[in-house]
């Protein structure tokens, strides 16, 4: 029984370790508003992964609209989490592009032996113009930091050093087009002194647990 409850996503180990530290600091165990108000996460996310923990044996609730959450198993309790936090900077558009933000905005567990980069960022995508490959509203968009972009690269690119986007990044000798993944959007010409590169989108996170490379 034990080994079953140590085989969790970093997902979902994430979300065990947010428990724990609520559950033994001051403040106790979180309500389904509280915990997705804090993680940026909806309602159904928090409730899906309270039921998988509780079927993986690691967490016990006495019932099943109870706040009151036990852990369970002292060496799942004293385990660090795996993988890697990696923070989420702002937002970016993945359809008209919306000025850049630069806030800080949490962080993303990613699996450390799947992106191994270093200074890696991640970016919440807005927008459905990236949809034919995967990329949806809502993503957290995974990224390695670069300021050049080979053509065909999926990117982020800072226009007019305002607004930023994701888009394939097509050079073209006297000017960049950045092209989307949806036939509903057209492709954005600029002249070469309009676009910055700032990175390369390496994967995508999708709710609690779902994640992949591109």
């Amino acid at each position: 029984m034990l080994q079953q409850q140590l085989e969790l996503t970093p997902r979902q180990r994430q979300f065990f370790d947010y428990l724990r530290n609520r559950i033994q600091g001051s403040e106790g165990a979180p309500s389904l508003r509280e915990a997705a108000e804090e993680l940026g996460i909806s309602h159904t996310a928090v409730a899906s992964l309270l039921h998988t923990l509780q079927e993986k044996g690691v967490i016990r609730r006495d019932g099943r609209y109870s706040r009151k959450i036990i852990l369970q198993g002292k060496e799942l309790n004293e385990k660090k989490p795996s993988g890697r936090n990696i923070p989420i900077i702002g937002r970016v558009a993945a359809g008209l592009p919306m000025y850049a933000q630069q806030e800080w905005a949490g962080s993303v567990l990613v699996d450390e032996s799947v992106f191994r980069g270093e200074h890696l960022f991640a970016l919440r995508v807005q927008g459905d113009s990236m949809k034919n490959v995967g990329i949806l509203d809502g993503d957290i968009a995974v990224c390695e930091p670069r300021q050049f972009a080979a053509n065909g690269e999926i990117v982020v690119a800072l226009i007019n050093s305002e607004e930023a986007t994701v888009k394939r990044f097509f050079y073209l000798g006297d000017r960049i087009e950045l092209r989307p993944e949806n036939n509903n959007y057209p492709v954005m010409t600029y002249g070469l002194g309009e676009v910055l590169i700032q990175g390369k989108v390496i994967g995508i996170q999708r709710g609690p647990e779902q994640m992949a490379t591109l």
